[in-house]
């Protein structure tokens, strides 16, 4: 087994902004995977992207208008901004939900890189999600296993 690491940065509004990384991460994948294998391209491996940072997550979802407006509504139903948390009483810094949320949705997925093709849905797209408070630069590291 050998791994090829990768990483890119991203810049964010922050405040639940969703980000698709699909196309981004099947070029990453692609370009890095010509001529691993002995000198012949990668064509089956799993492939791990990860953002490092506890306001951030990356996961998947069908990247569509309805669906980047319900996920923040609803995120906003479950953990609200407004709400205090312990977290903010500690740091004072306001972004106790962006922890929470970012906690229960993760930081990274798995995905199949199957024939020389990430193997997802008809409908599914990588996103990256940035729950912070403010504007960030987020890593986002993609890790090839084959």
């Amino acid at each position: 087994m050998s791994v090829k690491n990768e990483k890119f940065l991203i810049e964010t509004n922050g405040l639940t902004d969703i980000i698709d990384l699909t196309l981004k991460i099947g070029d990453v994948v692609k370009q890095s995977a010509k001529g691993l294998n002995d000198g012949n391209d990668v064509k089956n491996a799993v492939v791990h992207i990860f953002s490092p940072g506890s306001t951030v997550s990356i996961t998947t979802t069908e990247y569509e208008p309805g669906l980047i407006k319900d996920i923040p509504e609803i995120l906003d139903e479950l953990i609200p901004m407004e709400k205090a948390y312990h977290h903010d009483k500690t740091w004072h810094d306001g972004n106790g939900y962006a922890h929470l949320r970012a906690s229960i949705i993760g930081n990274g997925i798995s995905v199949p890189f199957i024939n020389g093709e990430l193997e997802l849905g008809t409908w599914q797209q990588v996103v990256l999600i940035d729950f912070d408070n403010k504007p960030r630069t987020r890593s986002v590291i993609v890790q090839i296993v084959y």
